[in-house]
């Protein structure tokens, strides 16, 4: 269903100027090469002894020495922005490299040492579908998104939560988990990736809060893969309850939700959808300019997209498109009820 290596896009002029003007335009420094020099790897286990796909990497001595306050400067300036020169008490004591995916991203371990409490960063290849992706996470979904660019370095904050395979092989059949919300939540998320054209949302590629709340637990599902945004031609792609590994809880859905139910998150996805358009027009109105001017997939996904998304609305104004960029304006006009200027952005009425 899924091309296995996604064509990397180079972040145009155009695009790097919406993103210093949006403040993601960092004059940080630029290690992703320089943190492919790695001279050893071991494979990764979890913390309860379990194979993963990431590998904890080594450098030379005088590798590591240039890298670390590069790297911790980064951590500061991702936290604390601009000129932050707070952390020399910040040490690098892990770095993982994941060989997998389009973005092959380096995972940062940063502890606290006057406390010990570690977070996270990661460091990616800059590609312009992923940056897209994210944009639009942060402008139309419940999540803010904080990362930072500069050449071809993309800097992005660790998300938190349980991995979605993780959430569904031991938490899903737990006796006490409230299936209603989980179902609820994954509904939205599902509409939620659709609406903004989010592809290849397997349950790796997204994490669940879990929130305690006075009564109850309140769940949200969060992507944290954006290679797939707007580049693949199967419509299928776009719809998370189509992946075999959600089939436990699209099951799920379907067994505690009615339709009348579904139908009430789905709107509701919309409306809250459509706010968020409203409160960020001019922002998104820029993201979809740029974003319709740009080749971000090959020209045979954009037809073979086109002609879905005309047979899923009942249209056939999608075939007049020729960009992803001017696909997804239209989607997002069409699924917010939501007007479309002449530059192909969108904005409420």
């Amino acid at each position: 269903m899924i091309a296995r290596q996604k064509t990397k896009y180079p972040v145009s002029q155009s695009l790097r100027q919406y993103l210093y003007h949006f403040d993601r335009q960092r004059e940080i420094p630029k290690v992703y090469d320089e943190l492919c020099r790695f001279s050893g790897a071991i494979p990764y286990d979890d913390p309860k002894g379990r194979e993963t796909l990431w590998l904890t990497v080594m450098y030379p001595p005088e590798v590591i020495a240039e890298l670390r306050p590069r790297l911790t400067s980064i951590y500061t300036e991702l936290k604390l922005g601009r000129d932050a020169e707070q952390h020399e008490h910040l040490l690098v004591d892990r770095i993982d490299f994941g060989d997998f995916g389009n973005s092959k991203p380096f995972r940062i371990r940063v502890t606290n040492l006057f406390n010990d409490n570690s977070d996270y960063f990661y460091v990616k290849q800059a590609d312009a579908s992923r940056i897209y992706g994210l944009e639009l996470e942060h402008i139309l979904s419940p999540n803010r998104m904080n990362y930072l660019v500069n050449g071809n370095t993309l800097i992005e904050e660790h998300i938190a939560g349980v991995p979605g395979d993780v959430f569904l092989r031991e938490y899903l059949p737990q006796p006490g988990l409230n299936k209603v919300r989980i179902a609820k939540e994954f509904t939205k998320f599902t509409e939620r990736s659709f609406i903004r054209l989010l592809g290849d949302m397997r349950s790796v590629n997204y994490v669940v809060d879990i929130t305690p709340d006075f009564e109850e637990v309140q769940y949200r599902v969060r992507a944290i893969d954006f290679d797939q945004q707007s580049y693949e031609g199967s419509g299928n792609i776009y719809l998370a309850f189509r992946f075999n590994s959600n089939r436990k809880v699209t099951r799920l859905a379907f067994e505690v939700l009615n339709r009348k139910s579904i139908d009430q998150y789905v709107a509701e996805e919309h409306a809250q959808m459509a706010r968020r358009a409203k409160v960020e027009s001019s922002r998104l109105r820029a993201l979809l300019g740029i974003m319709r001017r740009e080749d971000i997939a090959p020209m045979d996904h954009v037809t073979k997209l086109a002609r879905e998304l005309d047979r899923m609305h009942g249209t056939s104004g999608f075939g007049d498109c020729r960009s992803m960029g001017e696909l997804t304006a239209m989607h997002i006009s069409l699924m917010l009820d939501v007007k479309q200027s002449n530059d192909g952005s969108v904005s409420r009425p």
